[in-house]
């Protein structure tokens, strides 16, 4: 599976933005897939990952409650809702795709190029 990561943009503290990761090939029942971050001088932190079969949700403490991640079997895509951004949140945010949850880089295998988010205040 390739996955491409589209959505980012710039937003205003306070404000949304949903995120869409979207599969070429089938995203299979048994896969995890995440979303990643990168702010600049930062290294990548773990953002939210989803069972694509069970739909079990997974979030770091610093977005839970604020942003929510989805999926779409029949579209083949995964989403990210990110409600009361703030300027922590401004990031290269990434997804990734793997056979087991976790929340290091080495536990996803396929990932899509990243997607620009941009919080202004």
């Amino acid at each position: 599976v390739q996955l491409q990561a589209y959505g980012g943009g710039l937003v205003q503290a306070g404000g949304f933005l949903r995120l869409s990761c979207a599969g070429t090939g089938r995203i299979f029942s048994s896969a995890v897939v995440g979303w990643f971050r990168q702010a600049p001088g930062k290294e990548r932190e773990f953002v939210a990952a989803i069972r694509w079969g069970s739909g079990v949700r997974y979030y770091a403490d610093s977005v839970r409650g604020r942003f929510t991640i989805s999926r779409s079997s029949a579209e083949n895509t995964a989403y990210l809702q990110m409600d009361s951004l703030n300027s922590e949140d401004a990031a290269i945010y990434y997804c990734a795709a793997g056979s087991e949850y976790g929340t290091t880089e080495s536990a996803y295998k396929k990932w899509g190029q990243g997607t620009q988010v941009t919080v202004s205040s």
